[in-house]
């Protein structure tokens, strides 16, 4: 009498270090699974809101009639911005670029002059009563000053935009390296570290969440102060940028196209917030609470 003898089981046959390969690769598709729903789950919400106003907005102004002159529907600002957008593609990428621009100088200088202000009381308050006084100082006054100072240039925009993102990041970061354990800084001093070792081992890392909280609000400030500075200066011809076009629709009274621009600087913010938010994820994510909460 024979018996039939099963074939062996596939897995059976894995040596463990393969089970195991397999089985993170199937806990890795899990993964990211679970945080694609999560982006879906987080981005649902705004969007319903988005179509909810748009559709209320486009309702009102069909069934009052308001002017286009005034307020547009939101179908005649999308016909507009179909109708400009090269021009408004164009300005776009002027105005990205100088706010990046704008962006790295604010993030490198803020955090190096907070290291020189934390690195000696005298020199804080020496300094920095005359950084609040600058940052105190309305934009708007100090743009014009800086145009006749530097002429109608791309670089007049870098700095204007550069004062009015600077000092989120030197302020949070200077909190942020004042706020080091006391107890970590005086293991330090027991185990000789030098200044430089302390700092880059111990006060930056520690200061790292008040350095990110700062980078979000340079970015912010960043763009708008690159759209001020665009406003003030009217440069125009090749080196236009959104705040340019601000004004000569405006002139114009061009208003669907003046919608167009603004909801292109609008944009613009979405684009900074979302790469300084995946930096933050970046740094944080793996060990400080708010990052993890928001990942888990």
């Amino acid at each position: 009498m024979s018996t039939a003898i099963a074939p062996p089981d596939s897995n059976s046959l894995l040596t463990p270090s393969v089970r195991k390969t397999n089985f993170s690769a199937r806990w890795s598709s899990v993964e990211n699974r679970r945080d694609f729903i999560g982006m879906l789950a987080r981005a649902i919400p705004p969007t319903v809101l988005l179509l909810l106003v748009v559709t209320i907005w486009e309702t009102v102004c069909r069934v009052m009639e308001i002017p286009h002159y005034l307020v547009p529907m939101p179908s005649v600002i999308a016909t507009a911005a179909w109708s400009e957008i090269g021009v408004v593609s164009s300005a776009f990428i002027v105005t990205l670029t100088t706010s990046l621009v704008a962006f790295t100088v604010s993030l490198i200088s803020g955090v190096l002059v907070a290291i020189l202000l934390s690195s000696s009381r005298i020199i804080e308050r020496a300094v920095y009563p005359y950084v609040i006084v600058l940052q105190a100082m309305p934009s708007v006054a100090i743009a014009p000053l800086i145009i006749i100072w530097f002429g109608v240039s791309p670089t007049a925009v870098v700095i204007i935009a550069t004062i009015m993102a600077f000092f989120p990041v030197l302020t949070n970061t200077l909190i942020g390296l004042r706020s080091t354990d006391k107890n970590l800084q005086e293991l330090y001093k027991l185990l000789n570290a030098s200044k430089f070792q302390s700092l880059v081992r111990l006060r930056l890392p520690a200061a790292l969440p008040y350095i990110v909280t700062g980078i979000k609000l340079c970015g912010v400030m960043a763009v708008v102060g690159v759209i001020v500075g665009e406003y003030v200066s009217g440069i125009g011809s090749g080196n236009a940028g959104l705040g340019f076009l601000i004004i000569r629709f405006g002139i114009r009274l061009e208003v669907p196209e003046m919608f167009a621009a603004g909801l292109a600087c609008a944009f613009l913010g979405i684009i900074f917030n979302f790469l300084v938010s995946k930096l933050s994820r970046l740094l944080l994510g793996k060990w400080h609470e708010s990052e993890m909460t928001e990942s888990s």
